[in-house]
């Protein structure tokens, strides 16, 4: 994997505090790096970098769609600010597309005034609902732009063409990360999406509520291997896209039985309907993250499910 020193760099991480981006700070913090996290706390956990406040983090709690002006030495910027899951993105639909927009402008100055290397936290969900499987870098996606959905995706979308722009017209040192489906202790129990979801409802021995069939698919991956995806790609030169996600695909219906299963869980399968414009199939190609970052999957699915599902019984949030 693509390897790079980050003791005394400087390094600011938009939307630091949430589920993601605490891990990236830790990891960060971790390599001694000095981290400056950003977040407004809109979708983001004060608690998740509470106990890194002792060490080389500073936090700046600010709306970095209004404003992002941080002193001193910045060697790299890295955006993650996002409401990231369907429930929060559909509370907050308008601050997510100024987020994208307005919040991606704001990072991407804030490299070039300093000359620092940028990465953009994208998505699969710029791929929408798929008609190519599994989703290589190259595939342009299917996506609603007037549904429900589409205040995040074509956010997302937006923040990957003015990355772009920056790079070509300004001469940005910039990357693009397209992260899948994470999952991992610090996830928010009320964020709507599944595994949080399931846990919880498994732990209470409640119906385990799965949309539509559950034949949809996801491609799951822990949260300290897409980390190592997205600091691989900001040690390297590389401007992808670049996808960082699981190879193992399985549906909703088979995960939440494996959660079931994991808890020594009672729950019935309680069938509920599909939200609009829900993907019937993910999975991302990662042959260019190989390639050109020597990244690959390194916690299996079992493993990564039963750390998680001990830090939600252990936190009291099951």
């Amino acid at each position: 994997m693509v390897q790079t020193s980050w003791s005394g760099k400087r390094v600011v991480v938009t939307g630091g505090a949430g589920f993601v981006g605490s891990w990236v700070c830790e990891r960060l913090l971790d390599l001694d790096a000095a981290v400056v996290c950003v977040d407004n706390y809109l979708t983001g956990d004060p608690g998740n970098v509470a106990h890194l406040c002792d060490r080389t983090l500073e936090v700046v709690e600010t709306d970095v769609s209004e404003e992002l002006d941080i002193t001193g030495t910045v060697d790299a910027v890295l955006h993650l600010a996002s409401p990231a899951s369907p429930v929060h993105y559909l509370r907050y639909p308008l601050e997510t597309m100024r987020v994208g927009s307005l919040g991606t402008v704001k990072a991407l100055e804030l490299a070039e005034a300093h000359g620092a290397r940028f990465l953009l936290a994208s998505t699969s969900e710029v791929y929408g609902d798929p008609l190519v499987h599994p989703q290589p870098e190259e595939y342009w996606g299917n996506v609603n732009p007037i549904g429900p959905r589409s205040v995040y995706d074509e956010s997302k979308r937006f923040a990957e063409a003015v990355t772009t722009a920056y790079r070509r017209e300004r001469d940005v040192d910039t990357a693009i990360v397209r992260i899948f489906n994470t999952y991992g202790p610090r996830m928010r129990l009320d964020d709507g999406r599944a595994i949080p979801a399931f846990m919880s409802q498994a732990l209470a021995d409640e119906p385990l509520t799965v949309a539509g069939d559950g034949s949809q698919t996801r491609s799951l991956c822990y949260v300290e291997d897409t980390v190592d995806g997205i600091l691989a790609l900001a040690a390297s030169d590389h401007p992808g896209p670049v996808n960082v996600g699981g190879a193992d695909e399985l549906t909703m219906l088979e995960l939440a039985e494996r959660v079931r299963d994991l808890a020594g869980s009672r729950s019935p399968v309680e069938f509920v309907g599909l939200p609009a414009d829900d993907p019937k199939v993910r999975r991302p190609d990662t042959t260019l993250a190989a390639e050109v970052l020597g990244w690959q999957q390194q916690v299996p699915l079992e493993e990564g499910l039963k750390r998680t599902l001990e830090w939600f019984a252990q936190s009291g949030r099951g």
